[in-house]
C-alpha cells in the first residue's frame, strides 16, 4: 500500500498564503443592519496555497522544500509557525521582503456554515529585484530535488521570468515539474511535465466547453498543444482525467464520500501526485492514489490534509475483496487496479490438491510479504501429467473454490502448462513465494520477478505434512489398533 512507497524530497515554489478562520454561533440578526450576529468562539490559522501544498506532501512522508514571499508582519510569524507545525518541511529560503503584505484570507464560520471571507493582499506586483531572489532562492533549492512543484495561484510570486527561469534549471538537471495552473495562457508553462487544472480552469485556458468525457478530451488536447506535457484535468465529483502526451486518456472516479469542503482539495492532489512521482509511480497510479485523497480531504473542514496512515487505511478499503477465480486476462484487469492504488502483490503457486496445514502455512508466509495474494493452480490436466493418473483428487474448480474461500487469498488462477512461468510474466507480482525445499535459483519464475524489481522469498515448510504422504495412508488404511479400554460414563 501507500506505506510501501519511499517517497523522495518535494521542492515546491509558489503564492503562499495564510489561511485563518473565525468560529462561532449565529443566533440573532444584528438591530443595526439585515446580517447576522456571529458570537466568536475560537481562531485559528493553517498555511495555505503552496504552503498547503508542503503540508499535504509532509503528511504524506515526503520531505519537503518550500520557496515563496511573505512580508515581515504579524500575518508572516503565524504563516511561519504554522508550517512548524508539521516536521519535514524546509523553510529556509523562504523570501521576505518589508513592502510586501503577506497573503491572508480569514473565514467566518457558523458551525460548518461559510458566512463571509475576508482577503488581505498586496496591491503591486512583485518586483524584478525581489523576483531575482525568489529565482536564486528556488535554484539553491533544487539540487536535493526529485520533483519540482509550481503552485500557481496568480499572487505574483509565479511571474513569468521566475517560471521560465526554474522550468528551465529544472529540465536541465531532470527534475520533473508539476504545475497547478491559474493562468488563462498555459504556454508559460512549456517544458513542465503535468499541469493539473480543475475543469473551470481548464475552460477558462482552453475557451472550450468541458460538460462530458468527449468535451474533456478536446480541451486536454487543447491544453497540451499549448505548454507540450500531460494533462491531469480534476473534475471534483467526476474524478479525474489524464492526457499523457502519448494520447492515452485514463479516467479515475471519486471514491463515495460526504462533502464538507472543497477549498484546498486541488492542493492535495498536486502533492499527492508529486509524491507518487517522486516514489517512481507512473502518472495513472498517482492518479487515482489522489483521487482517493482528494475523497477523504473533502470531508474535512476548511483547509487540511490527508496522512499517509488515512490513505493507506482509504486504498486498503477500496481494494479488499473475498477471493475470486479469474481467467488471466482478467486477473490481468485486476491487478492493474490493484497496483493503480498502491498494492504489492505476491504470487505463490502448487497443486493444493488436498488442503492441509503445509498449505496453510504457506498461504499465511506468502500474505504477510505484502499487500494482495494471487494463487495459481495447477489444471487437472497439468495435475495428471506431473502427479500421475490418478490424481488430482478434487478437480480445479473444487480445489479453486476452497482456496478462494481462505481469508488471505485474494485471487486465484488457474494455468495448464507445466509451470506457472507464462503466468508469472503476464500478472509481474512483485513478490514470488515458494516452500524452503526450493532454493531461490530452482524458482519458477525467480528470475524474471527479480528482473523487474520482484523479489523471491523461501518460506518455511511444515515437517512430515504433504498431499502425497495423505494419499499414500489413505491407501494404506488405518493403522492396526488394540481394544479399546472400557470408557467410564461416571462424570468427571
Amino acid at each position: 500500500m501507500i506505506s510501501d512507497f519511499i517517497f523522495g524530497r518535494v521542492l515546491i515554489i509558489g503564492d503562499l498564503l495564510l489561511d485563518c478562520y473565525i468560529h462561532g454561533s449565529v443566533d440573532r440578526i444584528s438591530p443595526e443592519a439585515p446580517v447576522p450576529v456571529l458570537l466568536r468562539a475560537k481562531h485559528s490559522s493553517v498555511p495555505g496555497g503552496a504552503a498547503n501544498v508542503a503540508m499535504n506532501a509532509a503528511a504524506l512522508g515526503c520531505a519537503v522544500t518550500l520557496v515563496g514571499l511573505v512580508g515581515e508582519d504579524g500575518s508572516a510569524r503565524e504563516f511561519r509557525r504554522a508550517v512548524g507545525r508539521e516536521p519535514g518541511i524546509d523553510l529556509g529560503h523562504l523570501v521576505e521582503d518589508p513592502d510586501w503584505v503577506t497573503i491572508t484570507k480569514t473565514r467566518v464560520l457558523s458551525g460548518r456554515q461559510q458566512i463571509v471571507r475576508i482577503d488581505e493582499e498586496p496591491s503591486v506586483l512583485v518586483p524584478p529585484p525581489v523576483q531575482e531572489r525568489l529565482i536564486a532562492a528556488s535554484l539553491a533549492a533544487m539540487d536535493q530535488a526529485d520533483v519540482m512543484i509550481c503552485s500557481d495561484y496568480a499572487k505574483g510570486v509565479l511571474s513569468n521570468e521566475v517560471l521560465q527561469a526554474i522550468i528551465q534549471a529544472a529540465n536541465q538537471r531532470g527534475i520533473p515539474v508539476v504545475v497547478d495552473p491559474k493562468r488563462r495562457d498555459l504556454s508559460v508553462y512549456k517544458g513542465a511535465q503535468l499541469i493539473t487544472p480543475n475543469r473551470k480552469e481548464l475552460a477558462a485556458a482552453t475557451g472550450l466547453p468541458v460538460n462530458s468525457d468527449t468535451e474533456i478530451h478536446f480541451a486536454a488536447l487543447a491544453a497540451q498543444e499549448q505548454f507540450g506535457g500531460d494533462v491531469l484535468v480534476t473534475r471534483s465529483e467526476e474524478g479525474m482525467t489524464l492526457l499523457e502526451r502519448n494520447g492515452r486518456m485514463t479516467h479515475a472516479h471519486v471514491p463515495q464520500s460526504e462533502v464538507f469542503d472543497v477549498s484546498g482539495a486541488g492542493d492535495t492532489v498536486v502533492a499527492t501526485v508529486a509524491a507518487m512521482m517522486s516514489a517512481g509511480a507512473d502518472l495513472r497510479t498517482a492518479m487515482v492514489i489522489a483521487t482517493n485523497a482528494a475523497a477523504i480531504v473533502v470531508g474535512k473542514l476548511g483547509t487540511a490534509t490527508v496522512s499517509r496512515a488515512e490513505l493507506s487505511a482509504a486504498l486498503k478499503s477500496k481494494i479488499d475483496r473475498d477471493g475470486v477465480i479469474a481467467t488471466l486476462p482478467e486477473a490481468q484487469g485486476i491487478i492493474e487496479a490493484w497496483r493503480r492504488h498502491g498494492a504489492r502483490v505476491v504470487f505463490t503457486n502448487g497443486c493444493f490438491d488436498l488442503l492441509h496445514p503445509g498449505h496453510i502455512a504457506l498461504i499465511h508466509a506468502a500474505a504477510r510479504e505484502g499487500d494482495k495474494l494471487i494463487v495459481a493452480l495447477n489444471s487437472d490436466a497439468s495435475v495428471r501429467r506431473l502427479k500421475g493418473a490418478e490424481r488430482p483428487l478434487q478437480d480445479e474448480r473444487a480445489r479453486a473454490t476452497v482456496m478462494g474461500a481462505l481469508r488471505d487469498v485474494d485471487l486465484v488462477v488457474i494455468f495448464d502448462e507445466d509451470t506457472p512461468l507464462e503466468t508469472i510474466c503476464a500478472l509481474r507480482p512483485d513478490v514470488v513465494v515458494k516452500g524452503a525445499d526450493y532454493t531461490e535459483d530452482q524458482v519458477v519464475g525467480g528470475e524474471e520477478v527479480k528482473s523487474w524489481g520482484g523479489r523471491v522469498v523461501l518460506a518455511d515448510l511444515v515437517s512430515g505434512r504433504s498431499t502425497t504422504s495423505i494419499v499414500r495412508k489413505m491407501k494404506a488404511g488405518p493403522p492396526a489398533t488394540t481394544s479399546p479400554e472400557p470408557v467410564s460414563l461416571k462424570p468427571e
